[in-house]
């Protein structure tokens, strides 16, 4: 397995803390067992969006009609390393990779209930004013967390 977003695997892979887990569906799955490829994605929905709630970021209320800026994902990508069965458990791990002025890069890791990695991904988040479509940039407040949190340099 070489991704182009991969250096060394091991040491890529002692970045990951925070993990979801999913169990995939029958439904999920095509005429001989095997996840569907587009399912990745789904799980590395909810894995963010999970990551998100978990580190304090990025989650405005959709009620809030004041909400200046959402989450939106300009890129995503899946590389697949092992096949994935009906009743699989795997864990979603995600990090955020990189922070830019207005977006961050987030990288995943999905390994099965063997612990072996079945596949891995990134993607780019841009935060967007919804009332104009045009990017913002993370506000002061979140990016201070991020430094708190140790996920980005000071």
């Amino acid at each position: 397995m070489k991704a182009s977003y991969i250096g060394n695997l091991q040491e890529w892979e002692k970045g990951f803390s925070f993990y979801s887990e999913a169990r995939v569906r029958f439904s999920e799955t095509d005429m001989y067992g095997h996840m569907n490829n587009t399912v990745s994605f789904t799980y590395f929905e909810q894995a963010r969006i999970d990551y998100f709630r978990h580190i304090g970021i990025l989650m405005p209320s959709v009620a809030d009609e004041n909400v200046r800026s959402i989450p939106i994902v300009a890129d995503l990508q899946c590389d697949y390393v092992k096949q994935v069965f009906f009743d699989d458990l795997l864990r979603i791990y995600t990090k955020v990779a990189k922070v830019g002025s207005s977006s961050m890069d987030l990288h995943y890791l999905a390994k099965n209930q063997k612990d072996e990695v079945c596949f891995t991904g990134r993607g780019t988040i841009v935060q967007m004013d919804p009332r104009t479509g045009k990017s913002v940039p993370i506000s002061k407040e979140e990016r201070a967390h991020l430094i708190d949190l140790g996920i980005i340099p000071n």
